[in-house]
């Protein structure tokens, strides 16, 4: 079924193996190599000068593309495709995959923030659904675009998902078609280790994983960089969110999942970092209360959930801003997603979800 005023959307369609869906990007029109430069490249000259990327930094970083190259071959292609279609130098791209731990590691430096609200359930009035606000650089604005991925390492059907040109399929949440849906948030945290990057993760959980309980399964087994949270539904009526920690993974499951910017479980709240003066991170606290306050009262239709995403703070009381708009040139809300397993479809908006200009994309 269709929401009422949503218009049709049409996606970017990546097949084929995972370097050339990667060097696809490079062909889609109305984005100029300039922009895709000034969202990555960009940023990480930017995080250089201020002082991220020292000798220790480079080490890590040097450790983990070894990691990857070993454990996630078809994500180190698919970035390699991007690299060699826009003309990119590789390591460039993967830095800036990094600039939120790198931000971590250099304790005291200033950090390119980004934040997000995220929220899942299985079990629904429109059933399974997920839903996010993706609040980030400015710079994606865009940039950013809704891919459609099939190829020989995908196992569970077509992939869609939300990202930016230059970097991976899932930068930001997907759905494929075994039914298995996500999204996941940034977290600024005291540890890191060499380990599973969470953009590379989730291509490899939608990629390989039909339900929820694989998701977990595959999460546990693993190590991770740290950082970030996901929450997840299936076809199955499952919902979880998890907690991705250097030393740890916390997962709660069942019921009403939703994260924003920084950890709750007893396991791992203590290694969320101070926000200092992030404005996103400082607010996620008002923004969990507000979503633990109002999505239980709600019907969890998809229509609901456009209006959960629209929340400003001044818009009544017990409000937060879900929907944050651009100051002094930080992040802000980019776009909003609600992805519905009934309807085999994402609902996007471009911009602050305010402004309801909602698009829909069939998987």
């Amino acid at each position: 079924m269709s929401v009422l005023g949503v218009g049709e959307g049409s996606s970017l369609f990546m097949h084929g193996d995972a370097w050339l869906r990667g060097a696809k990007q490079a062909a889609e029109k109305g984005v100029s190599r300039d922009q895709i430069l000034a969202a990555t490249v960009g940023r990480v000259e930017r995080a250089r000068a201020d002082g991220l990327i020292g000798v220790e930094e480079q080490a890590y970083l040097i450790a983990q593309k070894a990691y990857a190259e070993e454990n996630d071959p078809h994500s180190m292609a698919e970035l390699a495709g991007i690299a060699d279609g826009f003309g990119i130098a590789f390591d460039d791209l993967f830095t800036h995959l990094h600039l939120g731990t790198l931000g971590d590691l250099a304790k005291g430096a200033s950090r390119d923030v980004d934040g997000c609200s995220a929220l899942a359930a299985g079990n629904t009035e429109d059933g399974p659904l997920v839903a996010k606000n993706r609040d980030y650089s400015g710079l994606h604005l865009g940039v950013q675009k809704v891919f459609r991925h099939t190829g020989p390492d995908i196992s569970t059907g077509t992939m869609i998902a939300i990202g930016s040109l230059g970097s991976p399929c899932a930068y930001s949440s997907g759905m494929n078609a075994a039914g298995l849906l996500l999204a996941d948030t940034q977290v600024g945290v005291r540890a890191h280790r060499v380990g599973w990057l969470r953009y590379f993760l989730m291509n490899r959980i939608l990629a390989t994983c039909a339900t929820v309980d694989e998701a977990i399964a595959f999460v546990r087994k693993v190590p991770h960089a740290g950082g970030g949270t996901l929450v997840l539904a299936d076809r199955t009526g499952a919902a979880a969110a998890i907690e991705l920690g250097a030393h740890a993974v916390a997962v709660e499951r069942g019921g009403i999942a939703r994260r924003t910017n920084h950890y709750v479980t007893s396991e791992l709240a203590a290694e969320t970092l101070d926000p200092g003066d992030d404005r996103i991170a400082a607010n996620s606290r008002r923004r969990l209360d507000y979503l633990d306050h109002v999505l239980p009262r709600i019907a969890w239709t998809v229509a609901d959930l456009m209006q959960v995403m629209a929340r400003h703070e001044e818009d009544g009381p017990q409000s937060a801003p879900v929907c944050q708009h651009a100051r002094d040139g930080g992040a802000q809300t980019i776009s909003s997603a609600v992805y519905s397993w009934r309807d085999r479809c994402l609902y996007f908006h471009e911009g602050n979800p305010c402004l309801g200009n909602w698009k829909r994309y069939a998987l």
